[in-house]
């Protein structure tokens, strides 16, 4: 292993310890890939199960109230503007 890689070894192995020392563990998540094939087909299609349900009123307030305090001023991507696909978030 080259002298390098030990030293990014060893920056990343403080890193870590000093998280946890913050009382902090380390979680690693598998997420859906929004942009494989297929994904917005099976979205489209979950939505349209909940579409009117009692679960979607439920959700939906939930959500909305574990979110109203979100600071959701619109972010500064720059002169190109946001990537493509990007969500673009507002409150109604």
């Amino acid at each position: 292993m080259s002298r390098a890689a030990t030293a990014v070894q060893s920056k990343f192995a403080r890193y870590r310890a000093a998280k946890k020392k913050q009382g902090l563990k380390l979680l690693r998540i598998w997420v859906p890939d929004v942009n494989a094939p297929g994904f917005a087909e099976e979205a489209a299609r979950q939505a349209a199960l909940l579409r009117g349900a009692p679960e979607e009123t439920e959700t939906l307030a939930f959500i909305e109230a574990a979110t109203a305090d979100w600071n959701l001023e619109p972010y500064d991507w720059g002169p190109e503007g946001p990537p493509p696909g990007s969500a673009k978030l507002t409150r109604s």
